[in-house]
């Protein structure tokens, strides 16, 4: 295999224009582009909470996600070709039973915390969400696979779920959300 980028810079982006992989070109405002950069910045997150360091097991399941968030960025940029498939939506939702398995069951709402690395893995959530509404978005302009979309809604689940874990490995428990207006009383109208 050759080298893919023999040179990091080409100009061809200064006139506010980006190529795809299928050679055509679209603006950098472009919703298609929109999405491959949230998939990008979702994939860096990851790369933060590994960064952080985690059990091994954890490091396998999100190192496979961000092959796969490269792949789904790579579909993204060659309209029409297929590279995330059921087979990967199934797996993310065996790995989230698995892992939920594990954890005590959730009676209130939590907020993004805990551990360092608990609370980069909430943050890499909100950005899955963004990238998912981005790409609904897409999607309504110009149909993408249905199986992107489902990949992204197990994915933010799975991440919710690796933040738990990360916090009960590390000995941190879940911060539970409580209303301000729970300790107060219900106002009185006269």
């Amino acid at each position: 295999m050759g080298h893919r980028l023999s040179k990091i810079y080409t100009r061809t982006g200064d006139n506010g224009s980006t190529g795809l992989s299928n050679g055509g070109r679209i603006n950098k405002d472009h919703i298609r582009v929109s999405a491959m950069g949230d998939i990008d910045e979702l994939n860096s997150v990851i790369g933060m909470v590994l960064a952080l360091g985690t059990e091994s097991a954890i490091q396998r399941i999100l190192m496979k996600v961000q092959h796969e968030l490269f792949d789904l960025g790579g579909e993204l940029s060659l309209p029409g070709y297929a590279l995330i498939s059921e087979a990967q939506v199934l797996d993310l939702e065996n790995q989230l039973d698995v892992l939920n398995q594990a954890l005590t069951p959730l009676k209130e709402f939590i907020l993004p915390g805990g551990s360092q690395s608990a609370a980069c893995c909430h943050l890499a959530r909100s950005v899955c969400r963004r990238a998912e509404r981005c790409l609904v978005s897409l999607n309504h302009q110009e149909p993408i696979s249905k199986y992107i979309l489902q990949y992204v809604n197990r994915l933010s689940d799975l991440l919710f779920v690796v933040a738990r874990t990360l916090n009960k490995h590390e000995k941190q428990p879940d911060i539970l959300w409580k209303s301000e207006t729970d300790n107060q009383q219900a106002p009185t109208t006269e």
